[in-house]
C-alpha cells in the first residue's frame, strides 16, 4: 500500500539552527497520526515543508505518491491544511470564502454549493452567512476554516493545534467529523499541544523533539518506551525530560 504521506530524510537548516533532522515517515491511508512536541522542537516548520510552504534544506516530503515541491498542484488537490492562526480575508463573506475554496479545488458548481451548505449548517454558522469575516471572532473563523478544508473530502487533513479558540461543543464536532473522515479513509496528520486529544484520537503518535524524532508508535509503546503506565502526559514529559531537569529547581527569592 501506497503511503499517504512519506518523509524521506527530511531536514531544514534556518543558518546554523537545524530545525528539523533527518526526519523519517511513512503514514498510512486512514491513519490518525498525531505529531507532538515541546515548544520549538521542529513541529510546525515539519508541517510547513509537508505542505509545501516551506522548502527543505534536505530530503523530501510525498504526499499521495507526489512529491511536494516537484509536483505541488498535484500534491495540494489532495490536501487540507489547517495552521495554528489562518488567514482568511477580511473583505469576503463566510459564503464567498467558501465558494472560493469551491473554485480553487475546481469542484462542480452544483457540489460546491452542495458542500458549503452541508458544512455551513454542520459548524453552526447560519447566522453568519452573508457577514464580513473581519466582523467575526478568532472562534468563528477557526470555523470556516474548518468548513472550507472539509469541502472537497480530502484525501489528508493537515492541522497544527486545531482546536485554539472553538468552544466544546464545536471541538468535539470538529474531533468526530476527523474520526469520520479517518474512517472513511483520510489521512490526518495532527500536531497538538493537548496531549489527551492525540490520546483520546491517535492510532500512533510521533514525539519530535530537538528537530528530531524521539519517539513513535502507538500509546501502548509509548509507554513501554518511557517506562510510564499512566496517560500520556507522563509518557511525553519523561520521554522529552532535558538531562538536568530534574535536579533543577525554582528557588525563592531572598
Amino acid at each position: 500500500m501506497t503511503p499517504a504521506i512519506k518523509l524521506e530524510n527530511l531536514g531544514k537548516r534556518f543558518g546554523i539552527l537545524n530545525a528539523v533532522q533527518n526526519l523519517d515517515l511513512e503514514i498510512a491511508p486512514g491513519e490518525f497520526f498525531a505529531f507532538l512536541g515541546p515548544n520549538a522542537a521542529g513541529k510546525t516548520t515539519t508541517i510547513k515543508m509537508l505542505v509545501g510552504l516551506l522548502k527543505p534544506t534536505a530530503g523530501r516530503a510525498i504526499l499521495g505518491g507526489f512529491d511536494i515541491q516537484q509536483d505541488p498542484v498535484a500534491a495540494k488537490k489532495l490536501i487540507s491544511y489547517v495552521p495554528d492562526f489562518p488567514f482568511l480575508y477580511d473583505k469576503l463573506t463566510t459564503v464567498e470564502i467558501l465558494e472560493l475554496t469551491g473554485q480553487l479545488y475546481g469542484m462542480p458548481a452544483t457540489e460546491s454549493a452542495k458542500q458549503r451548505d452541508y458544512w455551513i449548517e454542520y459548524l453552526h454558522l447560519n447566522e453568519y452567512r452573508h457577514e464580513l469575516i473581519e466582523n467575526l471572532s478568532h472562534g468563528t473563523r477557526q470555523r470556516i476554516v474548518f468548513a472550507a478544508s472539509f469541502m472537497h473530502h480530502p484525501k489528508i487533513i493537515i492541522v497544527d493545534e486545531p482546536m485554539v479558540g472553538l468552544d466544546p461543543r464545536i471541538a468535539r464536532l470538529v474531533k468526530n467529523t476527523f474520526k469520520d473522515f479517518a474512517n472513511r479513509g483520510t489521512t490526518i496528520f495532527m500536531s497538538t499541544h493537548v496531549l489527551s486529544i492525540a490520546e483520546e484520537m491517535a492510532d500512533r503518535i510521533a514525539i519530535i523533539h530537538h528537530g528530531r524524532l524521539l519517539a513513535l508508535g502507538t500509546l501502548a509503546q509509548l509507554r513501554k518506551k518511557s517506562g510510564e503506565d499512566g496517560a500520556l502526559e507522563k509518557c511525553f514529559l519523561t520521554l522529552t525530560q532535558e538531562p538536568d531537569s530534574e535536579s533543577s529547581q525554582v528557588k525563592s527569592p531572598t
